[in-house]
């Protein structure tokens, strides 16, 4: 088949979503990665797996109907521009505006079976006052709308699909099917020795208030009035517009000793592997892929008992979970371990153990390969009957 695979961000395919291109691709099918111009060294690494890269016009967090027509009209021409032989079979678009735009215009273009992917709620479902109330009554009707031609709808957690239910984004007769995300990359993110020295905790998230990065910096200046070795460090893009918490307040924290911030990067693994914890102390996820990540590395993992980061941890076996927006919660939780050098070596070694058994990409993909019916093509290794890793 032709398949069509979308996101908002050519980084987000590369980071989350390798291996399902991967399996895609050593079953026989065709893949076009489909995302905005703006990153060559992303779109490189997409053709390096063995995918074609075009593009399309998106503003990914604004809010102007112009630009959204034109997006909604660019998919269009795109999907039925396609020549008879590279004409898209299948798409499946994940983020919100891909997700809204791109169903829908697949459909008037003629594309059979289109799958969204869920990857959680984001900024317009965080309506704590009446502009961002009016966004989410906005989002839910566009999802409900886009969703109707979905032949399946992806979900990360069941409080997303709660959350859809009861906002009527979801028809009587739409497909949901709950699944593990993107899983983690259990052969690339492999256990690490813990490092020696002073407790180092790790944020890694793009720099946006619902991540919890006001609540991390207060727990860091609560843990260092107790454990001043204790070290802090945030990992990920800056982020502009709605939502996003100022690169110059991430300074001031860094001036006033409370956080390291270490910018962003492609790999993450040589930071995970420099840290004691991994924390995120989340308004909302998904299925938190820095999460997976770390405990795939065999550390322990700190979060919020919230949507997605609750479904990763296992109070008190690889991880603790703490109330949202409570920074001195967050600081005994992270405190602990500086208190029980131990801790983390035992919570470390049970989550691996998890991220092998319940969230391993390859079975995560493989799930969503049997839904959208993407089977091996004749003459393609099927991976799971021969026991060979897609990245291997």
């Amino acid at each position: 088949m032709n398949v069509i695979v979308m996101n908002n961000q050519a980084r987000s395919l590369v980071n989350f979503w390798t291996v399902l291109l991967r399996r895609m691709i050593a079953r026989g099918h065709t893949v076009t990665c489909l995302v905005p111009e703006g990153d060559p060294e992303g779109d490189a690494a997409l053709r390096a797996l063995g995918a074609r890269v075009r593009h399309y016009p998106l503003d990914r967090k604004g809010l102007n109907p112009a630009r959204d027509a034109a997006t909604f009209l660019a998919l269009y021409r795109l999907f039925r521009g396609a020549s008879p032989g590279e004409r898209p079979d299948l798409l499946y678009a994940s983020t919100i505006k891909p997700v809204i735009y791109g169903l829908p215009a697949a459909a008037l273009a003629g594309v059979g079976r289109r799958y969204a992917m869920i990857t959680g709620l984001g900024y317009m479902f965080e309506a704590d006052n009446p502009v961002k109330k009016l966004l989410t009554a906005l989002a839910a009707l566009l999802y409900r709308f886009s969703l109707s031609f979905a032949r399946a709808v992806f979900f990360q957690n069941a409080d997303d699909i709660s959350e859809f239910r009861r906002r009527h984004c979801l028809g009587k007769r739409t497909n949901v099917v709950p699944t593990r995300g993107t899983g983690v990359d259990t052969a690339r993110f492999t256990p690490a020795l813990l490092p020696e020295g002073p407790p180092v905790f790790l944020l890694v998230a793009r720099l946006l208030e619902a991540k919890g990065l006001y609540d991390f910096a207060e727990a860091a200046r609560l843990v260092k009035k107790k454990h001043p070795e204790a070290r802090f460090q945030l990992l990920g893009p800056p982020e502009e517009g709605r939502g996003g918490v100022p690169l110059e307040t991430v300074r001031a924290w860094e001036r006033e000793g409370l956080v390291e911030y270490l910018g962003q990067t492609r790999d993450v693994r040589p930071h995970v592997a420099a840290a004691t914890v991994v924390a995120l102390p989340s308004w909302r996820e998904g299925m938190p892929c820095s999460l997976m990540e770390g405990m795939s590395m065999g550390r322990p993992i700190v979060a919020t008992d919230a949507p997605g980061c609750r479904e990763v941890t296992l109070h008190g076996q690889n991880g603790l979970l703490v109330p949202p927006r409570s920074p001195q919660a967050l600081a005994e939780a992270l405190a602990a371990f500086a208190d029980d050098p131990g801790l983390a070596a035992r919570m470390g070694r049970e989550g691996r153990r998890l991220a092998e058994q319940e969230f391993d990409a390859d079975k995560a993909a493989d799930h969503l390969l049997d839904v959208m019916g993407l089977a091996p093509c004749r003459g393609a290794p099927d991976l799971r009957k021969s026991g060979t890793r897609s990245d291997a």
